[in-house]
């Protein structure tokens, strides 16, 4: 049988409640999802959705690799929305005239036509969060993208 164990201090909990950036950037990254899934719940789409084809949208061929790094999730992730997104025929995949081992998706008419639609509603959702964050979300922005870059190995790291 497993036995409980003493809870850490209160205070410990509320400290890390209160410092961590990662605790606060997954919580705000969380209500952040939840609003703009909202927003785009009337086309049908989620904000991963949008994510996704909004890179989809930019004429340059991409490959389902080059897109999970583009989103920061794993290929088998992006596999998995863009079958979501195919099945809705707003994604076509076609495989590499090189190899074709490799799949480059690519917006349908449909897909296009969506991401019109759509835009518009990002525009008023971010306009508004602009306002709610006076001003200061391109500060927020940039700071997220810091940390995002990529970063050498740290020396003490063990892996």
């Amino acid at each position: 049988m497993i036995e409980a164990v003493s809870p850490l201090p209160p205070a410990d909990v509320l400290h890390v409640r209160d410092t961590c950036l990662c605790f606060a950037a997954q919580r705000a990254a969380r209500k952040l999802a939840r609003r703009f899934d909202a927003a785009f719940r009337p086309l049908g789409i989620t904000n991963n959705q949008f994510s996704l084809m909004m890179r989809l949208s930019v004429p340059k061929p991409t490959t389902v690799s080059e897109l999970a790094d583009f989103l920061g999730i794993d290929q088998t992730t992006t596999t998995a929305a863009l079958k979501a997104l195919e099945r809705g025929q707003l994604v076509i995949l076609t495989p590499d005239d090189k190899d074709k081992r490799i799949r480059r998706p690519a917006l349908t008419a449909k897909g296009a036509n969506l991401m019109h639609a759509a835009l518009p509603i990002w525009r008023a959702e971010h306009a508004q969060l602009d306002v709610e964050l006076a001003g200061k979300s391109t500060v927020i922005r940039t700071a997220l993208d810091r940390l995002a870059a990529p970063t050498p190995p740290s020396p003490n790291r063990k892996d």
